[in-house]
């Protein structure tokens, strides 16, 4: 993640330190910034996380990733979406790898994007798109408003996406995934001042840095206990030392996810 939102055509923002910038990890074909994956991370496959899906342009180049929580709906980052149209967007399911041509992918007939919604680092980072195509893969369950309790201080949750594996550094062609504990809110407070919006996000990484999602990773799944409990949003640099992730908190958006996955 760098210094601001991990999305495509975020620009940087003024952090509360007003020395950084806070850079979206979205990175797509348009993006300002090189695109950037799981850093510290090991490879992996759709195999293992079926629900992982790409989030691509119409010509299947990848700038965000999503997960799939019903045959034809996928949770994401609002500011992957924000500007995007329907038809110049497509979801790809079961590959592994960014080159590759297997897998199912769908058009989007439609996205939805939290109307709260204005920058990450304001909060509110959560969209749903709706698949033309139903995909064939296993659907991640996600939590519920009152699952407030998963996200413990040093719980371990698991990170995926094909971002890049460096800050500034090249993405992944393979899915990449890593494990990272929460950061209590007082410590992600102290990292990131007044962008911390403690009942929208919940940071997690190392005080020493070293694993973080980054570019290219924006709207991939936060898992904890194999549930989606948050998603990619933003971030100072990427696995920088008193810079842990930020990550959508998901319980506070369920019921209106729920609503959208009913529509």
């Amino acid at each position: 993640m760098s210094g601001s939102t991990r999305a495509r055509k975020t620009a940087a923002v003024t952090a509360a330190a007003a020395t950084a910038a806070v850079t979206a990890l979205l990175c797509a074909p348009s993006a300002a910034a090189a695109p950037q994956p799981i850093v510290g991370g090991t490879t992996t496959t759709t195999t293992a996380y079926p629900f992982v899906m790409q989030i691509t342009d119409a010509s299947q180049n990848q700038f965000c990733g999503g997960t799939l929580v019903s045959a034809t709906k996928v949770v994401t980052a609002a500011h992957c979406m924000a500007g995007e149209s329907p038809s110049g967007v497509r979801v790809v399911g079961g590959r592994t790898y960014l080159n590759g041509t297997n897998g199912t992918v769908s058009k989007v007939s439609k996205i939805w994007v939290n109307p709260d919604y204005t920058d990450a680092t304001n909060g509110d980072d959560v969209a749903v798109l709706t698949l033309s195509t139903s995909m064939p893969y296993t659907t991640a369950s996600y939590v519920k408003s009152s699952d407030t309790s998963v996200y413990a201080s040093g719980t371990t949750a698991r990170i995926l996406g094909w971002g890049t594996t460096s800050e500034n550094g090249s993405s992944s062609n393979q899915l990449r995934t890593a494990t990272v504990p929460i950061v209590a809110d007082s410590s992600c407070k102290n990292s990131y001042g007044s962008d911390f919006v403690q009942s929208d996000m919940v940071c997690a990484g190392y005080s020493s840095g070293g694993v973080d999602t980054c570019q290219g990773d924006s709207g991939g799944p936060l898992l904890i206990g194999g549930v989606l409990a948050g998603i990619t949003s933003w971030g100072e640099g990427c696995a920088e030392a008193g810079y842990p992730g930020v990550y959508t908190r998901l319980t506070t958006f369920s019921d209106l996810v729920a609503e959208q996955i009913g529509s």
